[in-house]
């Protein structure tokens, strides 16, 4: 069965090696470790000789350099493979497998140093042209919007105004990311801190209320942030629970970040945002942006944006089982596992209280 099926292999895929086959059925994958001394030890990358026409996947940028410039040198295709955009319950540091993957060709879709597929696609496709593509990304969109999911969905459902009190002047949201994330370190052509961010957002917004929301794995201890939150606490309301996106983004009249997909979470809501770096979605005349891309010349829609990356780039799959899927069933599947997950922690809640 193997033998008619081409041989693809996986670097950096460990934690998904399960997955792996689920998610391109129609190859014959091998998952190896993609350390350098461990690679060259077990005779990569000239083992790839030894495959017939085979295929390269790298998860993110963890690989050693010399793999994709022997790929290239060889002309063996080579992948890059990112988490997408709808991607699961519960973090990726606790190892919940990924409902969406991104798969490029040229480079990740968060490297604004040089041209993705991701990037060609939104600069070189003809929306107008295909109106079936638009009308269901404007459907998928309101799946999104109506039902609340965002990339993760494991946030508490709470309102800023029960946090914070009523709202009495304008709210600028400030997204916080891992500092030390891809995303920034290859989006961003200077360095920025979370910290930074907050006080770009007080200086332009004076007479706003900031709200500064850190990133989900810092709240959660599964990553560390360079800057202190508490070195921002005189200038800003920081939320120091882990909020759903949904609930984080209501009544917010704009959003500052430097590469967060939270940013376009909030376009979807008609929110503006200003982008720091340069994240996929900035370049294009949606956002206000403090980074230039000589690259990126057109203008385009949030939806355009949103067809382009969620459905055009994007592949799906069952978060269950790992089967490919749709970005609907998807939608709709991660909300049945997300509310399930609230009804259980809800009940050990009241369970808790009635034992205390």
């Amino acid at each position: 069965m193997s033998g008619s099926r081409r041989p693809a292999i996986f670097f950096g895929f460990r934690p998904w090696r399960d997955f792996v086959p689920r998610w391109f059925p129609d190859r014959d994958c091998k998952v190896v470790s993609s350390k350098p001394r461990k690679m060259l030890l077990r005779g990569w990358p000239l083992r790839l000789l030894l495959y017939r026409s085979p295929e390269v996947y790298v998860w993110g940028f963890k690989y050693p350099p010399f793999l994709k410039w022997f790929c290239r040198c060889l002309r063996i295709p080579f992948y890059h493979v990112e988490d997408g955009f709808v991607r699961s319950v519960s973090l990726g540091a606790q190892k919940s497998p990924p409902s969406s993957l991104i798969i490029d060709s040229r480079t990740l879709h968060y490297d604004a140093r040089n041209a993705s597929d991701l990037e060609n696609t939104l600069q070189t496709y003809d929306f107008a042209a295909d109106q079936p593509l638009m009308e269901r990304a404007d459907r998928c969109i309101r799946m999104l919007l109506d039902l609340r999911v965002s990339k993760y969905n494991l946030g508490k459902r709470v309102s800023l105004d029960a946090l914070l009190g009523p709202k009495t002047k304008r709210r600028v949201l400030v997204i916080g990311q891992v500092e030390t994330d891809a995303s920034i370190a290859f989006g961003c052509d200077r360095p920025v801190t979370n910290n930074d961010l907050v006080r770009l957002a007080v200086s332009e917004n004076p007479d706003a209320q900031i709200i500064y929301k850190p990133h989900p794995e810092v709240l959660h201890g599964t990553r560390e942030g360079l800057s202190n939150p508490a070195d921002v606490a005189d200038i800003s309301k920081i939320l120091t629970e882990d909020i759903a996106p949904a609930e984080a983004l209501e009544g917010i009249d704009h959003v500052y970040t430097i590469t967060s997909l939270m940013g376009f979470e909030a376009l979807l809501r008609c929110i503006p945002v200003t982008c720091y770096g340069m994240p996929f979605y900035a370049g294009w005349g949606v956002t206000d942006d403090r980074q230039v891309c000589g690259r990126r010349t057109r203008r385009l829609t949030v939806q355009e944006i949103f067809a382009a990356s969620f459905l055009l780039r994007s592949r799906y799959f069952k978060p269950d089982i790992g089967a490919l899927s749709e970005l609907e069933e998807t939608i709709w599947q991660l909300n049945e596992v997300r509310e399930a997950s609230l009804t259980i922690a809800d009940g050990y809640r009241r369970v808790q209280r009635a034992n205390y």
